[in-house]
This record gives structure tokens, C-alpha cells and sequence, in this order.
């Protein structure tokens, strides 16, 4: 007889992670390589230089032990991880307040606590919506907080395939800030090195098909939330970015050309990736300072 599988918040009703603080000295060493992963014109990062928004995904990394991984590539187990069984895990957005920017070369502070947790039903079962902030402090200053909102599956689900990958078509939007981009495997291998990120998807092309079923490798999430900031750096590279929200809506494969699209309007900025398979795979809103 089959029996009903309990709600997923009853696996969390007791689980109340204290705050976590972490340091870092912000060496200048990452923001270079991935200004080269970016094909920047100038690659170099020296001490004192700001951190553009979303850079500091880059420090504060964690490098579990490898027995530590499970067969995914993610974590068994964090201090922040939900303790539910055989979960499936997605980076669904967030968002950030910048009072100044983190500046390479200073050691930095981040604390990071459990904001919230919520179980909702979603058009592929129940899913747990859990928040986490991160207040992040130099000089004995608070520079920046931010909130991740990550979604947790309990059980495996592959994902839906779409009907072709990359067809004869081409977005051409109509935003006056455009960022074409066609990422390759290579690229998603350095990111995911730079960021520490050990997930499959983003880097095993089999497991992507036979076990989570994809067609190809799966671009990172928040590789589409910096390619959106890019727009604002370039295009308004005056303008510091004040605040920030972003959503992760629809999957990019690897070898799909998009394009990160953007319109400015007073102290503010739309911001979504297009493919020809979708208008909106990520949006995001920055206020400008």
C-alpha cells in the first residue's frame, strides 16, 4: 500500500541554523579572471578597485571534501541546507541593497543567517522556498545586504526538454542596452571554478540528459544576473547601482545565443536574457544611487 509522503515543512518545523560569519580578504586575483572569462577590455584588479554588483559571489567560498559531495555535484550536507531527503535544488533570485561598494584588497565580513522558509505548491509538487540574507561588512561598516531565494525539491525531477536549442532565429530586441553573449562549455567550466560550484548540470553533458533531462548543459543562474548587472557597468558606468532585484525564470543551454537587454528610465533599469526561445529567461531591476 502506498502511503502519502510527508509535507516538506514538517522536516524543517525544528530547524533553526544560527548566523554564520565568515571573512575574506577580497583578493584582487577572481575579479580578474573573470573579467577574462568576460572578454573585458581591461583585465586587470588591483587593491582598492570597487567590486562590481554580484562580484562578491566570487569570495566566501566553501570547498567541501569530495566525500562530502553528493551525486548531483552539491553538498550532502550545510549549514544552511534544509534537512530533507534526496532534495533538488534551484537558485529561483534575490536581492541586494548597496550602501558602498567592497573594495579588493580589505578584509570583508559576512554574516549569514536564515530568513525565511516557506512551503508552497508548485505546478511540479510541493517546494520549500527558503531565503537566506547575508549582510556583508568592511571597516566596521555594513556595505551591502543581500537576500538569495533558493528552491528545494524533495525527490528528483527532470527538466522539461525544449523543442530545439538554437534555431535559425535571433532575438533582436528593441532595448538600447544589448549584451550578446553564445556560451560555450569551456566558459561555464571556468565560472563554475571561479564560484566553486560543482553542480553538474553545468559541466557533465550525460548527466544532464539521463538524469535530469536536459538537452545540454545548463548555464548558471547567476552567470545570467551578472551578464544582466554588465549592462548597468557598461552602459551607466557612472551611475553606482543603489539596489537590485533579479529572477531566474527559464534555463539557457550551453551554445544558445542570447542576448542581456536592458532600458534605462530615469534612476532605474529593466533588465532581462532573451533567446529565441524565450523573452525573458532572467529579469532584473536596478535603482541607480
Amino acid at each position: 500500500m502506498q502511503t502519502t509522503p510527508p509535507p516538506l515543512g514538517s522536516y524543517v518545523e525544528s530547524w533553526t541554523p544560527e548566523p554564520v560569519t565568515d571573512e575574506d580578504p577580497l583578493s584582487p586575483g577572481p575579479a580578474a579572471a573573470l573579467s577574462a572569462v568576460l572578454n573585458l577590455p581591461d583585465t586587470t584588479a588591483k587593491a582598492g578597485d570597487p567590486l562590481p554588483p554580484l562580484w562578491h559571489w566570487l569570495h566566501f567560498l566553501a570547498w567541501p571534501a569530495q566525500r562530502a559531495l553528493g551525486a548531483d555535484g552539491h553538498p550532502l550536507h550545510g549549514h544552511f541546507l534544509p534537512p530533507l531527503p534526496h532534495r533538488q535544488r534551484m537558485w529561483a533570485g534575490g536581492r541586494c541593497e548597496i550602501t558602498e561598494p567592497l573594495r579588493l584588497g580589505a578584509p570583508a565580513e559576512r554574516v549569514s543567517s536564515l530568513a525565511s522558509v516557506t512551503a508552497k505548491q508548485g505546478r511540479t509538487g510541493e517546494m520549500l522556498f527558503v531565503t537566506e540574507r547575508r549582510e556583508f561588512r568592511q571597516h566596521g561598516r555594513t556595505c551591502l545586504v543581500e537576500e538569495q531565494d533558493i528552491v528545494y525539491r524533495s525527490g528528483r525531477s527532470a527538466g522539461q526538454h525544449p523543442q530545439e536549442l538554437d534555431g535559425s532565429a535571433f532575438p533582436h530586441p528593441d532595448e538600447p542596452w544589448q549584451l550578446p553573449l553564445r556560451p560555450d562549455p569551456a566558459l561555464l567550466f571556468r565560472f563554475s571554478a571561479l564560484t566553486a560550484n560543482a553542480h553538474r548540470i553545468h559541466y557533465d553533458a550525460p548527466y544532464c540528459r539521463d538524469e535530469e533531462g536536459y538537452p545540454g548543459l545548463v548555464v548558471h543562474g547567476p552567470l545570467l544576473a551578472l551578464l544582466m548587472l554588465e549592462l548597468a557597468r557598461r552602459h551607466a558606468p557612472d551611475r553606482p547601482v543603489r539596489s537590485l532585484e533579479y529572477r531566474l525564470r527559464r534555463p539557457v543551454f550551453a551554445g544558445e545565443r542570447l542576448v542581456a537587454c536592458g532600458t534605462p528610465a530615469e534612476d532605474r533599469a529593466e533588465l532581462r536574457i532573451a533567446t529565441h526561445r524565450e523573452e525573458r529567461h532572467a529579469t532584473a531591476k536596478v535603482v541607480f544611487a
